[in-house]
This record gives structure tokens, C-alpha cells and sequence, in this order.
């Protein structure tokens, strides 16, 4: 009795070991997640190294404090300037500050030497990321030329041009993986789901025999792959979200690039890409069988 019971529930229509077919669905959607992950910090690396360019406006001698309250009114106001916790990223140097500093770095008196302070009072603006590129940087420095009150515009061109240069072949590079990646793991999640439905191919045909529709035949196999897609989705999700935190705790500086929001999306996107391959491969996989002669099946 046990034994007819036992080959009933092997003959039940869709009813194909499910463990594998989860386990290699929800390994294949954790790799994709991390080099996700990886996409991510990169991207937020990019965006600071950006953000941290910063462009020094040298202005003319002996402005008043209004002029200098209104040019600095002015810069915030500008849609290129960095904003951090509501607070427009300009700051004020002054000539003194400015001769501090360069005493404290160069070890030399050159106050004493020349008898009057050569330096200039100066605004130090940091560039939004969206603006940190090379033609915008040259339309920033001389829309910053036109303003009243403002000598001249500085900023580490040549440094500048390389690291938007190296920032954009590491992105085309991570793409280019990402989109191989993301090619493989639908190639392996497809051919997954196609291996656990050979063992169906002749109870497929069995229930076409008996004047089963397509419809009613697909429909156990096509909400067992949509199921087992969400299901290894969500433990893919919960992996990636325990490595994220451990990696969090033992490399503390990995804080600085940590995004929430895109990392839930891409988490989302994970139970999204498992449930709609799973569908889609299970699909065509009985598709096939139903189209299939005797002999083919063999």
C-alpha cells in the first residue's frame, strides 16, 4: 500500500524533485546578486571620487563683506555645486588661511621674505558627480569667469581627465561582465529547469493521450518553476543581505559606500529574474515535449 502510494505521488503531474532545481536556481541568482553588489559600491566609489573634485575661484582684492556674502549666495545657487545634508558644498578661504596652510606644507616663511601676503581670497566649490565630466568641468570653469568679483578659476585639469577616463573603462568593463553573467546564469537556470522536466516527457505524453489540453498540462509545471523562481530569489536575497552585513562588520569602510535603496532593488530584482526565467524556461521546456512524436521522446 505504501508503495502504491509512493508511486502515485511520482506520477502526479509536475511533481519533479524540486530541491535541485531550487538549489542551483538560488546558487546561479547569489552569483549574479554579488557581482550586483560589486556593481554597486563601484558605482557609489565613482560617484565620492567624483564629488571630491573641487574647483578653487580666486577672487579680486579688497571685495567688501556684502560682495563676498552675495558671490557666495551665488555659487550655492549654482546647479553644478555639490550639496551635502541640504548644504551647498562652497567654502570661503582666505588669504591668511590660505598662507597658513601653505606655511604648515612648505616649512617656509615666505611672508617675511616678501614682505605682504601674495595669496588671494579664494572660494573652494565641490562639483556635483553629474558635472564632474571633462567638457562639463571646462563650461563650469568659465561660466565661474564670468561672475563679477572673480580673478581667476583653478582645478586639476589633467588629474581630472584621467580619473573620468579610468572611471569609464572600469564601468564598460564591469558592464561587459555583468551582461555575460547575467547571459550564464539564464543559460544555467534554463537548462536546470529543462533537465528536472526530461524525467516528465512521457507522463506529458500520457496526459496528451488521455485528451488533456496544453493548457492544463503546462499550468502544474508553469506554477511549480514560477514558485521554486520566488522561492530561490528570496533565499538569494537573504545570502546576499547576511554577506553584505558580514562584510559590513569586518570592513568598516565599506560603510562609506553602502546604498540601501539600490541594494533592496537589486534584491527585488533577483526574486523578479528567478521567477521570470523559471516561468519562461518551463514554458518552452513543455512546449517542446508537447510538440514532440513518440519516437523523439526516446
Amino acid at each position: 500500500m505504501a508503495n502504491q502510494r509512493k508511486s502515485i505521488r511520482k506520477k502526479k503531474l509536475g511533481n519533479y524533485p524540486h530541491a535541485m532545481v531550487v538549489f542551483s536556481i538560488t546558487l546561479a541568482l547569489f552569483v549574479i546578486g554579488v557581482f550586483g553588489l560589486l556593481l554597486i559600491h563601484a558605482h557609489t566609489l565613482s560617484e565620492n571620487v567624483k564629488e571630491s573634485i573641487e574647483m578653487q575661484v580666486y577672487l579680486d582684492r579688497d571685495l567688501s563683506e556684502v560682495q563676498l556674502a552675495r558671490m557666495q549666495k551665488s555659487f550655492a545657487a549654482k546647479e553644478y555645486v555639490a550639496y551635502k545634508a541640504d548644504t551647498a558644498q562652497v567654502r570661503f578661504v582666505s588669504k591668511d588661511e590660505a598662507a597658513k596652510l601653505l606655511l604648515n606644507e612648505t616649512n617656509e616663511d615666505f611672508l617675511t621674505l616678501l614682505g605682504e601676503n601674495p595669496l588671494r581670497d579664494a572660494y573652494v566649490l565641490r562639483i556635483d558627480a553629474d558635472h564632474a565630466g571633462t567638457p562639463e568641468l571646462k563650461s563650469i570653469k568659465l561660466d565661474l569667469q564670468d561672475t563679477d568679483g572673480v580673478y581667476e578659476v583653478q582645478y586639476v585639469e589633467s588629474l581630472i581627465q584621467s580619473i573620468n577616463s579610468n572611471l569609464q573603462k572600469i564601468s564598460i568593463i564591469l558592464l561587459g561582465f555583468a551582461a555575460i553573467l547575467v547571459l550564464v546564469v539564464i543559460i544555467l537556470i534554463n537548462n536546470t529547469i529543462k533537465l528536472a522536466l526530461y524525467s516528465q516527457r512521457f507522463l506529458i505524453r500520457s496526459m496528451q493521450l488521455v485528451g488533456a489540453t496544453s493548457y492544463f498540462i503546462q499550468r502544474p509545471f508553469l506554477n511549480r518553476a514560477t514558485w521554486q523562481g520566488i522561492v530561490s530569489g528570496l533565499i538569494a536575497s537573504a545570502l546576499l543581505f547576511a554577506l553584505m552585513q558580514y562584510a559590513y562588520h569586518e570592513i568598516t569602510e565599506l560603510q562609506l559606500l553602502r546604498n540601501d535603496e539600490q541594494t533592496y532593488l537589486l534584491m527585488g530584482a533577483l526574486v523578479v529574474i528567478g521567477c521570470v526565467i523559471g516561468f519562461l524556461s518551463s514554458y518552452r521546456s513543455v512546449r517542446k515535449y508537447l510538440r514532440m512524436s513518440l519516437d523523439e521522446l526516446y
